[in-house]
């Protein structure tokens, strides 16, 4: 039987409970800690026999695990994971990594020099559909990338914002909320982005945010993508609605993300190729091919990454400077689309 790998979770409401969950389906992980300030944690973790600490550097002195998870807000990311760092303890932190690319970059510097391993929570890229689609592309399937286009189009019902306020407050729009996860897609993907010209409209609904937003993206290897997002669209073409990964959502039997090569096309997450069978011309017929639809919960495979990682078996998927690289991504697209212009990304 081989060795438990402690993990603890920091801050247990809706992302974080589906972090405990996952721990607790993975394989030889063990879930030894929860941090937080709630009753609800303080009495789940009674409940489950695990240790309920208030205060993360309570529990770094009193009980060091092998890793820690970090799924409190936004703001708090970056504190707490130098804390861990130097306590010697890797990271898994939830999307985004930090609040602005730059308190990302001092994350990842600490990190860096502490030789402590940072992971970040963009676990869509351990769908393994999305692990078949990185593979067809790189075995050069489609041939040479030339362009993508996704879709991040979906409804959200008015009682989402009036639970909870500050989402109708400015940063707090789709742009923010949602197209990270798109981004890191396609940078997965696709490759680095350079260049980013965007545009949004103000919310239809009076909010201080963007509900509709669209960017050109130019990656470093010459591909031109373009993205779209709005949460003011009744739509079947989202991640949410396609990929079957969240029960929460209906599912549909659409794609919402295509990528397109020189000697063929490709459709994510129904993962159906389409290519000529003789010469490549508009003039002829064009036939698909559809792949298995693998499946397994990315967030149990990304807990799983985690351990190994942890255990130097692996390297991190998503690293804490691909989690920096995707969020000043995002970063750019608010600022083009405020400024009204192109914004260049300096590589790293």
């Amino acid at each position: 039987m081989s060795e438990q790998t402690r993990l603890a979770v920091v801050g247990a409401g809706l992302v974080g409970i589906r972090h405990i969950d996952a721990i607790r389906q993975a394989s030889d992980v063990e879930l030894v800690a929860i941090v937080d300030t709630n009753d609800e944690a303080r009495e789940f973790a009674a409940h489950a026999g695990i240790s309920y600490y208030d205060s993360l550097a309570d529990m770094l002195k009193q009980s060091l695990p092998d890793g820690v998870v970090i799924s409190t807000p936004t703001l708090m990311h970056v504190e707490q994971g130098i804390q861990c760092i130097e306590a010697g303890c890797p990271i898994l932190v939830e999307k985004p990594v930090a609040v602005t690319a730059k308190d990302a970059q001092s994350l990842v510097r600490v990190g860096e020099e502490q030789g402590v391993a940072i992971l970040v929570g963009h676990h869509r890229r351990h769908n393994p559909l999305i692990q078949k689609a990185h593979a067809l592309i790189a075995s050069g399937e489609i041939g040479d990338v030339r362009s993508a286009q996704a879709s991040c189009w979906l409804y959200k019902p008015d009682d989402y914002f009036e639970v909870a306020p500050w989402r109708t407050k400015k940063g707090a729009g789709p742009i923010s909320v949602n197209l990270v996860h798109d981004v890191d897609l396609m940078r997965y993907l696709l490759g680095d982005v350079t260049r980013v010209q965007a545009a949004a409209t103000k919310s239809a609904r009076g909010f201080e945010n963007e509900d509709v937003a669209a960017a050109v993206l130019t990656f470093a290897n010459g591909v031109i993508g373009t993205i779209s997002v709005s949460d003011s669209v009744v739509s079947p073409w989202s991640w949410e609605l396609t990929a079957a990964e969240n029960p929460c959502y209906p599912v549909t039997d659409q794609s919402c993300l295509q990528i397109g090569g020189s000697k063929g096309s490709l459709s994510i997450p129904d993962l159906t190729l389409w290519t000529h069978q003789g010469v490549r011309s508009w003039w002829e017929p064009i036939s698909a091919t559809s792949f298995p639809q693998l499946s397994s919960d990315p967030l149990i495979n990304q807990i799983e990454h985690f351990a190994d990682v942890i255990n130097h078996k692996a390297t991190p998927l998503v690293s804490g400077l691909e989690g920096m690289k995707s969020l000043q991504v995002v970063e750019a697209i608010q600022v083009s689309a405020e400024q009204r212009t192109a914004i260049d990304i300096q590589p790293h």
